[in-house]
């Protein structure tokens, strides 16, 4: 059953039988014109007719089939008695252009009540546009027409489009088709500068690893929209839980400098909820923002590193003279090389292996992969696996140089070799466990590594991440 459709024929009869009783004038000669392969193989005996209504071509030619005696497959043939060939293109021109203003209401979604575009129709026989019912099954699953379970996909993409009901859109309102066209594409672009969506919700780096359980309807909108329109790109920050200033933000609850993720597998469930793969692509500040249906998006800039000439020379710079004494270490690291900084962060990572430090668990280095030789990636790995507090880990996203983010490495190491020796190590190293979730409980949740599938959203509680950071009299100034 299709209620558009059966709607539009009541609309059709009723108009018609209107006219057919107001016109009684403008008569008409119609000659059927039968398609003789049709006709061979239906096996039917059918001579063609003729008749004289009245009315116009349109009025006539439902007349003519409404009294049984037109072919389906034939064609009509009109013939104007003298003098009514103005008369009758002027009645015709009238009955069409209130026939498409009867029948345009019909054809309108009763989701976002504009025109249908590419329009799905349910099983309970009530017909949308493909996105609005993709939005509506971000919700709910029943038909907000009736109420009743509509048993699609998220998405509704594998469904069939209703194409009577697409050609009977296209060859009444064409031109309304192409405004409906145009402002749809509006839609799916974000006014003025703000062009790309923002998740705030956990911290992410370059040519890392990121994977969220998505199961909050405006975020699966911001997910689809980003699939749909081939970017698969959407903006990370984590929260800016200490609130501190953030440029020119001021006071806001996500930090300021964010990294573009690109999402690369996804599994969408029954109910809707997703997990996707993501991967850091670049750095980026949040310049402006907005809303856009009940989620952020923002206008932001490009962070890139300094050149490499930039780098050498702050090299020579920091390298020349004579090495500190033992006993400053700080300055014995800034006086270190950038590949001997690297290097010491490789062997801190070869002793942690041997010692079994938890975090370095096969798991993680599965899902991470090795420590890289890159000094611009290895910081992003370091602090991936290392569970540290996230607002330590955040200094490396606005660091613009490889190598002062290679001596923020290095100090954290200092670090936890000073409270290994201390005694106090492992008092300030949250397990793993706390590594996995850093989200808000109604947004999305960022799984773990090595987590299976989820079954529900994770209890809030264990979304709180561990605020564990260095030791205080260790503090950076």
């Amino acid at each position: 059953m299709d209620v558009t459709l059966n709607k539009l024929l009541d609309v059709v009869r009723s108009y018609m039988e209107s006219y057919q009783c107001e016109t009684s004038d403008a008569p008409l000669m119609l000659d059927e014109r039968l398609h003789w392969k049709n006709i061979i193989d239906s096996s039917m005996d059918v001579m063609p007719r003729s008749r004289v209504l009245n009315g116009g071509r349109l009025v006539a030619t439902y007349t003519f089939a409404d009294m049984g005696e037109l072919n389906y497959h034939s064609e009509v043939a009109y013939t104007p008695l003298p003098k009514q060939a103005d008369s009758i293109e002027a009645l015709d021109v009238a009955v069409f252009a209130h026939l498409k203003e009867a029948i345009k209401v019909e054809l309108e979604c009763q989701v976002c009540y504009s025109l249908m575009l590419d329009p799905l129709t349910t099983s309970c026989g009530h017909t949308f546009c493909r996105k609005c019912v993709a939005r509506v099954l971000d919700h709910s699953n029943l038909c907000p027409a009736c109420r009743r379970v509509i048993p699609l996909l998220p998405g509704a993409q594998a469904e069939p489009s209703n194409k009577t009901t697409s050609q009977l859109i296209s060859g009444l309102c064409p031109d309304l088709l192409q405004l409906r066209i145009a402002a749809a594409k509006e839609e799916d672009m974000v006014d003025g500068n703000m062009n790309v969506a923002l998740f705030p919700c956990t911290l992410a780096y370059p040519e890392m690893p990121t994977f969220l359980h998505i199961f909050e309807p405006r975020y699966r909108l911001m997910v689809r929209r980003a699939i749909e329109t081939g970017g698969r790109k959407f903006g990370m920050m984590m929260y800016n839980r200490r609130g501190r200033p953030q440029g020119a933000l001021g006071q806001s609850h996500f930090v300021q400098y964010g990294t573009l993720l690109h999402i690369q597998n996804i599994e969408i469930f029954p109910d809707g909820r997703s997990l996707i793969e993501t991967k850091g692509v670049s750095r980026f500040t949040v310049l402006e923002t907005a809303m856009r249906d009940g989620y952020m998006v923002g206008r932001v800039q490009r962070v890139d590193d300094v050149p490499l000439s930039e780098e050498e020379a702050m090299e020579a710079r920091e390298t020349a003279g004579p090495e500190p004494p033992s006993n400053d270490t700080l300055g014995r690291l800034n006086h270190m090389s950038t590949q001997r900084l690297l290097q010491f962060g490789l062997d801190f990572i070869i002793r942690a292996q041997a010692a079994s430090e938890p975090w370095l668990a096969e798991r993680f280095i599965s899902v991470y992969g090795p420590p890289p030789s890159d000094p611009a990636i290895f910081p992003y790995w370091f602090a991936s696996v290392l569970p540290i507090s996230e607002d330590e880990k955040y200094q490396l996203l606005p660091t613009t140089s490889v190598r002062e983010r290679l001596k923020i490495t290095a100090r954290w190491i200092t670090r936890l070799e000073a409270a290994r020796c201390g005694g106090n190590f492992r008092r300030w190293m949250p397990p793993p466990e706390f590594l996995e979730t850093d989200s808000e409980p109604d947004m999305a949740e960022e799984t773990s590594p090595s987590a299976s599938q989820p079954e529900s959203p994770a209890d809030p509680a264990s979304n709180e991440t561990t605020e564990d950071a260095l030791p205080e009299a260790e503090q950076p100034n």
